[in-house]
């Protein structure tokens, strides 16, 4: 028989760890989408703390990276890819170059996920801060220092300071990450792509601060590494797909 007696515990903070149970599992879908897994997820989240800690240490960064801040921006960054689950599976998972139509196409990710919180919150009569972070995340993630990124071309300081840390995390998993149709490259020639980019794709400071653990990023890259049953996940998913995408 169920007891009817209360939750034992905090409320509110079995209701904090409720969302985020509910964000990671929706940022999960959104991955598998991309024949992807929660371990992405679980790497990104670890480089952006590892980021935060040593940037906090940053005149620049301190008044902002408070430790609010830091459990907020690390609660939502599964959620920074949210669109690209309206981004059709022929695009998606496509295993070539992109056209200019079908890239263009990609690129509204960005604003999708954002549109999807804005939407959300406004039929719920809801917000947060932690929802202000989640659309700063999946509009600006894909924005570059030098403004050659998308979708809105922000320029430096313009770049929320979440979404230029969640910015170098992604990139570098997706460089030393095996996808169904490519082998990732080793961690140092992550590190020294990274690197190249400075002043260019990232904020110099937080590649500064990626250079200063990088020995922690290829650890958690380790500790969370895709088993043998995630790649045969993202074959099968892949496979998939493609069958279905033939039939249509």
């Amino acid at each position: 028989m169920l007891s009817q007696s209360s939750p034992s515990g905090d409320l509110a903070q079995e209701s904090l760890h409720a969302h985020e149970v509910v964000l990671f599992a929706v940022a999960s879908l959104a991955e598998l989408r991309e024949s992807d897994t929660e371990s992405h997820l679980l790497r990104v989240r670890g480089y952006v703390r590892a980021l935060v800690e040593n940037l906090r240490s940053q005149p620049a960064y301190a008044t902002v990276l408070t430790p609010q801040y830091i459990e907020a921006l690390c609660a939502c960054v599964p959620m920074y890819d949210l669109g690209t689950v309206g981004i059709p599976d022929r695009i998606l998972l496509k295993p070539g170059r992109l056209s200019p139509d079908e890239l263009a196409i990609m690129r509204t990710h960005t604003t999708l996920g954002y549109e999807a919180i804005v939407r959300a919150e406004k039929t719920l009569g809801r917000s947060s801060y932690l929802l202000t972070l989640a659309k700063e995340l999946t509009l600006s993630h894909q924005e570059k220092w030098n403004g050659k990124g998308y979708p809105k071309g922000l320029v430096e300081a313009q770049i929320p300071v979440s979404a230029r840390i969640v910015a170098l995390a992604d990139v570098y998993d997706a460089l030393i990450s095996n996808k169904v149709y490519k082998q990732g490259i080793g961690h140092a020639a992550a590190v020294a792509v990274i690197v190249s980019e400075r002043g260019s794709h990232f904020d110099p400071l937080v590649v500064d601060a990626f250079v200063a653990v990088s020995a922690e990023f290829e650890a958690i890259a380790a500790r969370h590494a895709d088993s043998d049953s995630d790649m045969q996940q993202k074959i099968e998913y892949m496979a998939n797909a493609i069958a279905e995408i033939a039939e249509l």
